[in-house]
């Protein structure tokens, strides 16, 4: 089988292309920046996405494609979001149709369904809102919409994936934010600390898109929340914190005084046309101080899905190969300047 992964040298489309190559596939990435994939094994090619024409270069050939591409985070012009992660969705779903492309695995969010307030046991039936606190989260929702509205479209058969904060070893933003912020002492518990969230291990994640596409058949049309475990966030954040070295968060602030902060800093940095991403803004307010997690029961029945990597296992993972990195970089180090 020939597998194009997009966004294959990022974060989970690194570990989806380990997987793959790993039971025999021949597997091409593309991303937008990185000039290789990290994964041997695997073919790698620059696309932007935006171009359709390149896009559907790339697509020709392959029998299916994972799309996890995107442009992440909570802050940044619209047109961007709308750009890479509508346009860019676009460009895919018409070179799957062109080309014949029998399978597509999407990355989508649980953000879709976020508008504002705590999610308790969600389940796929929740709807989609009218408004979002995020350009991400209304990007992704449109994205996500029209790709599985494509499935059955000339023999095409899409679904969606939604991972609930993804991290493990490589996490390029989550829990090295939360360790530079506490270690700089800026880090304050949101709202009460009762809140219970999911997180995904990226190795589950993984595990779940390979999975959907094995059963692609049974899933197709449909969109699957995703995660390894449900916690507390504040005492998960904190034995992270203690496994780090870092002193546990004493400082507080209401999930109302949050959100008001996050208002008023979200209109300054629209006024006075600042790039750089707020310190707080009212999504960041919500997903620090409610609960969101969601039963897993469609992803166990129709994915066979059963996570792997929870508490201590989890843990012992992501800094154990951590620790490991970075005793492998001070080596390096020292002998270049030997």
């Amino acid at each position: 089988m020939r597998v194009l992964v997009t966004g294959g040298a990022g974060f989970i489309g690194s570990r989806i292309v380990q997987r793959l190559v790993e039971q025999g596939a021949q597997v091409t990435t593309c991303s937008r920046n990185s000039p290789e994939c990290p994964v041997a094994g695997s073919e790698h090619r620059l696309l932007d996405l935006c171009d359709p024409q390149a896009t559907q270069a790339v697509v020709e050939g392959h029998d299916a494609v994972f799309h996890v591409a995107a442009k992440a985070g909570v802050w940044g012009p619209r047109r961007e979001y709308f750009s890479i992660n509508v346009q860019g969705t676009r460009n895919v779903l018409a070179a799957c149709h062109k080309h014949g492309v029998k399978s597509l695995v999407y990355t989508s969010t649980p953000s879709v369904v976020f508008a504002r307030g705590g999610i308790d046991g969600g389940d796929e039936s929740l709807p989609y809102p009218k408004r979002y606190l995020t350009h991400y989260a209304e990007s992704k929702a449109i994205a996500e919409q029209e790709v599985l509205a494509a499935s059955g479209i000339g023999g095409l058969r899409s679904v969606a994936i939604r991972p609930h904060l993804v991290w493990g070893h490589g996490d390029p933003h989550l829990l090295p934010r939360v360790l530079d912020r506490a270690k700089a002492g800026k880090l304050k518990q949101v709202g009460d600390g009762s809140n219970s969230v999911d997180i995904t291990h990226v190795h589950d994640a993984a595990d779940a898109h390979l999975l959907a596409l094995e059963h692609v058949e049974a899933a197709a049309g449909k969109a699957y929340f995703i995660s390894s475990e449900t916690v507390q966030l504040w005492p998960w954040l904190n034995r992270v914190l203690e496994r780090a070295g870092v002193a546990p968060l004493t400082a507080r602030v209401s999930a109302g005084t949050a959100y008001k902060a996050g208002a008023v800093m979200e209109f300054v940095w629209r006024m006075f046309g600042i790039a750089s991403e707020p310190p707080m803004t009212r999504f960041v307010a919500e997903n620090l101080a409610t609960s969101h997690w969601f039963k897993p029961d469609a992803a166990r029945r129709d994915l066979g899905y059963a996570p792997r990597w929870t508490g201590d296992k989890a843990l012992d993972e992501y800094f154990a190969v951590s620790r490991r990195g970075a005793e492998t970089q001070r080596e390096a180090m020292a002998k270049a300047t030997a």
